[in-house]
């Protein structure tokens, strides 16, 4: 059944950040921002439900996420910040996965989400977001082979990315070792190494970020004196750093991320996509905890 999540829980650039065969999950993440007074704090949580069909192999999993993202923008700026301090995430999905054989496994995923600033207190047209994506995984771990290892492809589209197609999905899987694997793809790369049965280090490499409507707009001066509007918020954070968990049980688990960023970026974007102002450049730290259950 890991493989349920797996290929129905992809989410591309906006949304291509949260790749997993969790459950559930509930986690903060705290990023400073080096040489400003400005931080962020996100606090993230959600549960996909596996329900499997009476016909074939095959699973409907419905999911919903809550995210919440405070940024304290302290440092001056040439605009009002009141209303860029608090984003709020609310998710809902439905995927579909079935095997056409023993190592192929198919799935299918849609979602809409309502991603605002809710300086109305209600969502309006134009907070939704459409998303989808088509995944094929080979899965060889329940072989007679001594190495596993797991391949996914697929399609994600997502309308936050602003782009009129989608974006290909390639990620892999392989345990060299009892206690080593590795993984390389996007949105992370990872070397893991357990440690014991209960605990296990990784160095990673992994993307990060948000993406927001505006509700109101914001005026955004140029250097010419002419305010240009800003329709929404976006953040990129490319990072390597190192990972610890602790499996409290076989299906729940600590973990614990702290990583450094190699680009590090907040944008505020006019309709067209066109960057009008970016809030920080800088590299910083990162870091990450959170509980999860995973199948």
């Amino acid at each position: 059944m890991i493989y349920v999540i797996t290929i129905c829980f992809f989410c591309g650039l906006s949304g291509l950040y949260s790749q997993t065969s969790d459950i559930a999950r509930i986690e903060y993440t705290f990023i400073p921002q080096h040489n400003s007074d400005n931080s962020i704090n996100r606090f993230r949580g959600f549960i996909n439900y596996p329900i499997p069909l009476k016909w074939g192999d095959g699973y409907l999993v419905p999911g919903f996420e809550y995210r919440n993202v405070d940024l304290d923008l302290e440092s001056p700026v040439p605009f009002e910040t009141e209303n860029l301090r608090k984003f709020q995430t609310f998710r809902m999905s439905m995927g579909y996965t079935y095997k056409p054989s023993e190592r192929w496994r198919l799935g299918f995923r849609v979602g809409v989400e309502i991603v605002s600033n809710f300086e109305q207190r209600t969502a309006r047209a134009s907070d939704l977001r459409f998303t989808g994506g088509g995944f094929i995984i080979r899965d060889r771990s329940a072989d007679s082979l001594r190495k596993e290892d797991r391949l996914i492809i697929g399609l994600q589209y997502s309308t936050n990315a602003g782009r009129p197609f989608p974006i290909p999905i390639l990620n892999y899987y392989r345990k060299f070792h009892p206690n080593w694997s590795y993984t390389v793809g996007v949105p992370k790369m990872n070397l893991k190494h357990f440690i014991s049965r209960k605990s296990a280090v990784q160095s990673f490499i992994s993307i990060d970020g948000f993406f927001s409507n505006i509700q109101n707009d914001l005026p955004i001066p140029n250097p010419n004196g002419v305010a240009q509007i800003a329709d929404n918020i976006s953040m990129t954070t490319v990072m390597g750093g190192l990972g610890y968990e602790y499996f409290f049980t076989d299906h729940i688990l600590f973990y614990f991320y702290g990583a450094y960023t190699g680009f590090n970026e907040i944008r505020l974007r006019d309709d067209n996509r066109n960057t009008l102002y970016r809030i920080n450049e800088e590299n910083t730290f990162y870091l990450r905890s959170g509980i999860k259950l995973k199948i």
